[in-house]
Formats: structure tokens, sequence, C-alpha cells
């Protein structure tokens, strides 16, 4: 089994090159549309809880070490059950996993609602986490394999956008919700809101129309020897399937580079993390905004991050186009941009210069996502796409996402937030690091593990099983 790199065309797929389109551009698209559309209510579910962190805080009377673990544990839940839900998903099916999954996360939403107290507020918030643990790595799985090859970075960062995007609409509209009418309303009018696009995806979307276009002449070459595309007869049972993913799942960690994409994507979404949980808190006790100016300017900066994911996946595209290693230039850059803006926004004192360079320091924060993803889809076998991107979202949520608002929090306790947001962009530090050794290793990584040296996007080399 080959790689799915740079040079590689999808596996069973007919490629006349890296602008193929797998299906109907117009059904790629609808699939995109509601994909990133319960992508949204995903996050708007998990992060409407941020823009109530002053209301729980008054009627709780919790500390800032509790609201940060109400709002890590989502990420934590993530985090430990993406690999095993996706590899269940790759099983039993991507759509019906979805839906399932939105099913979950909405009920568990309107149980939030109902909550009346901080333990039961805890419950609900881990099953949130539960159902949306399979989700982000799935739902990408799905969107990529109805698009051409080229746009794959474009496409990752887009769609990992949609988690800030979602963080906008839930942080903005739960505040205003929840000052007009309390924070329960802001629960429930997220739960449902999930269940209906649940409902509309599972009509919509379909295991059957996902199948990609093939050549008569391959099915028929893969017909009875399991080395096609597994749908005839013969050798292509499911111990076969078995046994071909019991070889291939090692090489999600088979190389440095891949696992440096891992390491440093989730110690820079730390920071993202972090900045998207407290910053209404922060508009809050700082600028002395009431909770739904403070909400709606937050959402303001999580859109500038979920902006700066996209132009972070255009500008690896194009500048990757004659030498896919310049996706680390990309991911390095925005790393250490975020590091030196970050930091020199929480030295300034509150006011418009600080906000501005607080909302620099928010657009590259999180532009290492798109370069991210695409190097470890490039690196990774293609059929195990979903598992591959699942690990991904485990080393986001347990390096970056879960401990992001949880220590940042607990710091908070003890320096402020102000204190604990001096600190916080430290942590690029070591993500930097982690895309310099990748760096490093890719072009290596990517010859040992195919037996092709990387090439330009454009090209269509097919490596050798």
């Amino acid at each position: 089994m080959g790689f799915l790199t740079t040079a590689e065309p999808a596996p069973g797929r007919t490629v006349s090159g890296s602008s193929e389109w797998p299906v109907s551009r117009r059904y790629a698209w609808a699939v995109f549309a509601l994909s990133f559309g319960l992508l949204l209510s995903d996050y708007m579910s998990r992060q409407v809880l941020n823009a109530v962190f002053p209301m729980l805080k008054a009627d709780w009377l919790l500390s800032d070490a509790q609201l940060g673990s109400l709002s890590g544990v989502v990420a934590l839940a993530v985090g430990l059950l993406t690999l095993p839900l996706s590899l269940l998903a790759d099983r039993w099916g991507r759509v019906r996993s979805l839906v399932i999954a939105a099913t979950m996360w909405s009920l568990a939403t309107l149980g939030c609602a109902v909550a009346a107290s901080y333990d039961q507020m805890f419950v609900g918030r881990l099953f949130v986490g539960i159902g949306e643990a399979a989700y982000g790595s799935v739902g990408i799985a799905v969107v990529l394999s109805v698009f051409p090859r080229a746009l794959r970075a474009t496409l990752s960062g887009a769609f990992i956008a949609g988690g800030a995007f979602g963080s906008v609409l839930g942080i903005s509209i739960g505040g205003a919700v929840a000052q007009a009418f309390g924070w329960r309303w802001a629960f429930g009018v997220m739960g449902v809101f999930g269940l209906v696009l649940a409902g509309v995806y599972a009509l919509v979307v379909t295991e059957k129309r996902l199948a990609p276009r093939q050549d008569p002449a391959e099915c028929g070459a893969g017909a009875g020897t399991g080395t096609g595309t597994g749908t005839g007869t013969g050798t292509g049972t499911g111990t076969d399937e078995r046994d071909r993913l019991r070889v291939l799942l090692p090489r999600l960690f088979s190389s440095v580079s891949v696992v440096s994409a891992y390491i440093g994507s989730g110690l820079q979404l730390f920071i993202a993390g972090a900045l998207i949980a407290w910053l209404p808190s922060y508009f809050n006790r700082y600028y002395d905004m009431p909770t739904a100016k403070a909400g709606a300017t937050a959402g303001l900066f999580a859109l500038v991050i979920g902006i700066g994911m996209i132009a972070g996946g255009i500008a690896s595209d194009r500048i990757s186009r004659r030498d896919p290693i310049r996706k680390w230039a990309v991911a390095i850059s925005c790393s250490v941009g975020s590091l030196v803006l970050l930091t020199t926004a929480f030295r300034l004192p509150a006011g418009p210069v600080q906000l501005v360079v607080l909302a620099l320091g928010a657009l590259l924060c999180a532009g290492t996502a798109g370069p991210g993803a695409a190097m470890v889809a490039n690196l990774t076998p293609a059929a195990i796409a979903a598992t591959a991107f699942a690990t991904l979202t485990l080393a986001q949520s347990l390096l970056g996402l879960a401990p992001g608002p949880a220590v940042t929090g607990m710091l908070a306790d003890r320096l402020g937030l102000l204190g604990a947001f001096r600190l916080v962009p430290l942590v690029a530090i070591g993500a930097t690091a982690a895309f310099l050794i990748g760096r490093h290793s890719y072009d290596r990584d990517v010859l040992r593990l195919t037996g092709v040296a990387p090439v330009a996007e454009r090209q269509n080399t097919e490596v050798p099983s």
C-alpha cells in the first residue's frame, strides 16, 4: 500500500491529475456545506459556555479553575475518544457515525440547559465532548474524499476554521441570548440547532453517493485480486481488510515529520483555545463590558482566528506548489509571529492599540492548522485517513484545546487573568521547535516511506505499492 503523498493519486480512483473531482462538483460543495454546518454546531455547543462564564461564576460562585475545567473537559473527552471512535467510524460508516455524534452533542447541550449544579453541568459537558469526539476527524476525511487533492490544505484550513466560526456564533449569540433571557436559554438554542442540522445531514449525505467515480477497467482489474478497489471477490474479504488496517495503523507514527506535525499543531492550538475560552471574561473584567458586548467582541476575535486558519491553508497551498516542504515554513512563520505579537499585546495597557496587536496575534495563532493537517495527510496512508486525522485531533486536544482553557484558569486564580495571558504565548516556542524538526526531516521521511522524493503538488507521479 502506497502513501497518499503529494506525488500519489488516491487509491482506487481514475486520476488524470490533482484537479480530478471524485464526485460531481455540486454534490461535493453540498457535502462541504453540510459538514461545515455540523462543525459550526459542534463548536457553538462547545463554546457557548465561555460566553456565560461571568453568569455561572456569579450564580454558582465558581473559581476560574472550575470554569476552565467545564471548558477543558470537552476537549479532553474529544482527545481521548477521537481515535477509537474514528476507527469505529471507518468500519460502521462515516455518515452514520456523524449523524449519531451530532445528535448526542445536541442532546447533551440541552441537558446543560437544565443543569442545577456544577457537577451536573460537568456531566453534561462531558457528554458534549463524547458526542463531538469523532466529528472533526471523520468530517474532514469525508470532505477531503470528495475534492481534488490539490485543494487539500485549503479545505483543511477552511474546515478546521469552522471551529473558530462556530465559536464566533456560540460566543456572540450565546452572550446575547443569555443577557436577554438567561444563560439556560443560550444552551437550549444551540442544542435545538444541532438536532435540526443533524436531521438534514442524514437526508442529504449518504455513503453510496460519497463513493468516487471509478474507471470500469480499474474495477475489473481489482476484482478477484484484492489489490484494486476491493469491490470484487477473491481475497477482498473482511479479514483481508482487518489485516491491511493492522499493517497500516503503525504508519500513523512512522516518521519524525508526521509526529512533529502532530505535536506542533497541538501546542499551537493551546494558545487559540485559551484565547477563545477566556477573552469574553477578559473583556468583561478589564474593559468593563457587559456579557452580551464581551461575547460579541470576543466573537470577533474568534472570527479573526478562523480567518487566520483559512489564510494559513491558502498560503500553504500557493507557496508549496513548487516545493511541498514550504508548508512547514508557513507553520513556522505563524507560530513565531503569534509568539511575538501576543506577548507584546498583553504587555500593553487596555485600549485600541492593545486590541489591534491582539487581533494580529490572533490572526496568526492558529494559521498552522491548514499546513499541519496537509502534512499529516501527505505522510499517512489514505486507507486510514479518518484515523490519521483522529490522531491529529488527539494531539490538538491533549496538547492544546483541553489544557489551554484549564491551565489558563488555574493560572488566573493565582496571577489574575492578565498575568495568565502573558504566559500563554510562550507555548509557541515549543510549537516552533516541533515544526523546525519536522521541516528538517520531511524530505528524508517522504523518500523513506514512499521511495519517491517530494515533487510539486501539481504533478501526478504514482508511488508504487
